[in-house]
């Protein structure tokens, strides 16, 4: 049995063990001490009192581990023939453009 096939069948049968593991490779604010929040059915909801910022785990860790320079985000339109390839460090400068255009209209932070 693969790899791939051993935690797929283990993100099914142990999902909370499973994703447990994977959410530490994300870089939390403040970890997560419940994996599920089954307290009010049935609105379940993953990692509750985890606090993390989608961006910085998408991009800037990426550049902060030296990987800047990395192919991050790939380009590719069959039907323009377009192809572009970002890195994350331009993905990085491109982000914190756009925050400041929004910042500038008066865009809530959140």
């Amino acid at each position: 049995m693969s790899r791939y096939e051993q935690e797929f069948r283990r993100s099914l049968a142990d999902p909370e063990g499973f994703w447990g593991d994977a959410a530490t490779d994300i870089d939390w604010y403040q970890a997560p001490t419940v994996v599920l929040d089954r307290s009010k059915p049935p609105f379940y909801r993953w990692f509750a009192d985890g606090v993390m910022n989608t961006c910085f785990n998408a991009v800037d860790r990426h550049v902060r581990d030296g990987r800047g320079q990395q192919a991050a985000l790939i380009y590719d339109s069959p039907v323009t023939g377009t192809q572009r390839t970002y890195t994350y460090e331009e993905l990085q400068d491109t982000i914190a453009r756009f925050a400041g255009v929004l910042r500038r209209t008066g865009h809530p932070d959140r």
